[in-house]
């Protein structure tokens, strides 16, 4: 269950993020994105492939800054960090990427994988490295032997345990998973998932989840955040985005979903014509051209965040005068 007087541990806002393209264009990856992050919740960010959810993820572990906006922690906007203050920083904001085997150097040995961040900021020392990755890879629910090993000898969810395991080290307040299990078999994406939410509430860390498998972030994402060509479309908890998604995009996300349990009687719809480039974002909605209930209004005017119900936004000129 999700609810807003948590306490917010990070908060971005108006991020915008421009690329210089050719011919003199830009393109619009992230347009005026505010979300928040709560204390011991998980965020799910989902959308089509392009529409700017690593793009934004990749700003809160400062991979990348934002062309405008802030984005505040401890009472600091990350953005004007420097130096050793940032590399302080990044303690406390680990990320878990897609495929793992390519943030591992595979001429390491686990052990070493493992403890990097902790020899980084000197919190162990090399005959302290053992016996810290046997901890850590117990964390995981890897056997201690598995630190001899290298990279190419493990499984792709046991190396996504290693990743998991080397961006807790610090123990982080925030972790971020940037499609973290869509290389993973479904069995195997349920225990590592698993396995991240036991260690979510052992621990209290704070998970921003980047993923395509909405099913999937719905059933563990306290609430879901839906992102369409670089906009913030709709914010609600996740335990209600099968109920109460009110967005036509993100309700034709809904009715993509696969399950045994679904109406096979009832024809599949599809989302016609193709999404905008986000080199010619329309000056509307972006969602217009494809959205069977779109107005004038839609095609001039760009809909804005707003409240729809408690703990639940959504970008529509459907609901631009509802009420709570």
């Amino acid at each position: 269950m999700f609810n807003e007087n948590a306490e917010v541990i990070l908060e971005a806002n108006h991020i915008t993020r421009k690329f210089p393209a050719a011919g003199g264009k830009t393109l619009l990856a992230n347009n005026d994105i505010s979300l928040k992050l709560y204390k011991g919740k998980t965020l799910g960010l989902v959308g089509e492939s392009g529409c700017g959810k690593s793009t934004f993820m990749r700003f809160l572990v400062m991979l990348d800054k934002p062309t405008e906006g802030e984005i505040l922690f401890q009472g600091k906007d990350l953005t004007k960090l420097k130096g050793e203050e940032l590399r302080q920083f990044r303690r406390h904001i680990q990320m878990v990427f897609q495929d793992p085997a390519n943030s591992f150097n595979p001429k390491l040995r686990i052990r070493d994988i493992v403890c990097e961040p902790l020899m980084n900021f000197g919190l162990i020392t090399k005959e302290e490295k053992d016996a810290k990755c046997r901890e850590l890879l117990e964390m995981v629910e890897l056997p201690g032997d598995f630190a001899d090993r290298y990279p190419h000898n493990m499984s792709g969810g046991q190396r996504q345990r290693v990743a998991i395991a080397r961006a807790l080290a610090l123990h982080p307040e925030i972790l971020i998973l940037d499609e973290a299990t869509s290389a993973l078999d479904v069995s195997v994406q349920k225990t590592v998932i698993d396995l991240v939410t036991k260690l979510q509430r052992e621990k209290g860390i704070t998970i921003g989840f980047i993923c395509h498998d909405i099913a999937l972030v719905a059933s563990c994402a306290h609430q879901v955040a839906v992102m369409y060509l670089g906009n913030l479309v709709e914010v609600l908890p996740g335990d209600e985005l099968h109920t109460r998604a009110v967005h036509p995009y993100t309700k034709a996300l809904m009715g993509s979903i696969f399950d045994i349990n679904m109406d096979f009687s009832k024809p599949i719809e599809s989302i016609d014509s193709e999404a905008p480039s986000p080199l010619d974002v329309p000056a509307g909605c972006p969602f217009a051209n494809r959205c069977d209930s779109c107005m004038e209004i839609c095609k001039t005017e760009r809909p804005v965040m707003t409240d729809y119900a408690p703990d639940h936004q959504v970008a529509c000129h459907l609901f631009k005068n509802s009420s709570l």
